[in-house]
């Protein structure tokens, strides 16, 4: 059964991760954001230090993680990389999001790599910074509507077509792209291959200005012919039409826990400064007293704090489900819809409960609610999430209920 407490051994590493954030990425938040596109030095450093973390055996596992449900003979319960992940992302949100997501070799694409790769292709693309390109000028937040292609010549496929919002797409050292094999055979088509950026064909298009996360960048990135070797065809290569969609989506079963996690860091800070603030201000907020005997601004406060602790649990619990080989699709989107809501919420109320000083730059209240919008739109938006989880629990196809 799942404890929602931290896990004693993720206690260390997750109060690391929140010094890192608090002594290393605050005091660069608000230089980056206004430094757009250009690249946060002080990540290197960091980086260094996980990498040496890593190869001492101490990371706890934390990073760009898979979701990969088999059966297992253990039935106690595990707290693993899954929930390391989401706990430290969580934390590093709390500093700044834009600089998370700028974080060398963890991007969005490992996370891919780590969920459908094999064991081969984990060792051969291990410490590759891979952004993830899925969107296209046709199409949102339905990944089925691929039209970028990947034809087979001998041992190599062809990928033409165009990338547009691609994280990371200008820093990272690899791109992995969703392409279908044959539009022809619908969803079961969609794979998604690594591609190296010094592949001859693929061209960072240009950056986007974008309303937050600034210190990420942002790219459209266009594949004109591009030939990539067949084994960068990530897990099986083969159609099969029975399955669908069902490959491709297990990598979204793994990033959207972990994009609610970025929600519920980013949401946290909002709260820990404005309960400050508004401290500052007089305003006392009781836990031992109902919030109609308080004042409207603790009140409200006690609200937003109630629905962050709901998305708070429903990202561990989707994470959790992940590190005890159990299907968590469903959990995956309720944690993604559940947070991408609440945190627009929370930064948004956060700005208007403090007021003057909350629009002004000079706190970073401001910047944490411009930085939320995103996590509620990309890897799937709030609508695309309430569709899927209802066709889940309904039982329902796409074609069923669109």
């Amino acid at each position: 059964m799942i404890n929602l407490e931290t896990p004693k051994k993720h206690k260390a590493f997750v109060e690391q991760a929140h010094q890192v954030a608090m002594n290393m990425l605050r005091p660069i938040s608000r230089k980056y954001d206004l430094a757009e596109h250009e690249y946060p030095k002080e990540l290197d450093m960091l980086a260094a230090m996980i990498d040496g973390l890593e190869s001492s055996g101490s990371s706890e596992g934390a990073g760009a993680t898979g979701v990969r449900v088999e059966a297992s003979a253990d039935k106690g319960n595990k707290n693993g990389s899954n929930l390391a992940s989401v706990l430290s992302v969580q934390e590093m949100c709390w500093g700044d999001t834009g600089l998370m997501l700028a974080f060398p070799r963890q991007g969005l694409g490992n996370s891919a790599i780590a969920s459908v790769a094999t064991d081969e292709q984990m060792e051969r693309f291990k410490g590759t910074w891979a952004s993830m390109a899925i969107t296209e000028p046709s199409f949102g937040s339905d990944s089925s509507a691929i039209t970028t292609t990947a034809k087979k010549d001998g041992d190599h496929y062809v990928i033409n077509g165009e990338k547009i919002f691609v994280t990371a797409g200008d820093r990272s050292d690899s791109i992995v792209v969703w392409a279908t094999l044959d539009k022809s055979l619908g969803k079961a088509a969609i794979k998604s291959f690594v591609v190296f950026k010094d592949t001859p064909g693929v061209k960072v298009e240009r950056l986007e200005h974008k309303l937050g996360i600034r210190a990420s960048d942002t790219a459209v990135i266009t594949f004109t012919d591009a030939r990539v070797p067949a084994e960068n065809l990530l897990g099986n290569p083969e159609i099969n039409v029975k399955e669908g969609f069902a490959g491709a989506m297990a990598t979204f079963d793994n990033t959207r826990p972990l994009v609610a996690a970025m929600a519920v860091g980013c949401a946290r800070a909002s709260l820990d400064l404005t309960r400050d603030l508004l401290k500052q201000a007089g305003v006392e907020i009781d836990y031992d007293k109902p919030a109609y005997l308080q004042s409207a601004a603790a009140a409200k406060f006690l609200q937003l704090e109630s629905d962050w602790e709901g998305a708070h649990l429903l990202t561990l619990q989707a994470a959790w489900m992940a590190d005890n080989k159990l299907p968590n699709s469903l959990e995956a989107s309720m944690s993604k819809a559940k947070a991408g809501r609440v945190g627009s919420d929370v930064t948004l109320s956060c700005v208007e409960l403090c007021t003057g000083v909350g629009y002004a730059e000079t706190e970073l209240l401001e910047k944490w609610a411009r930085d939320s919008k995103i996590l509620d739109i990309f890897e799937g938006t709030q609508q695309i999430q309430q569709l899927i989880v209802a066709r889940r629990i309904l039982g329902l196809s796409s074609a069923e209920l669109k």
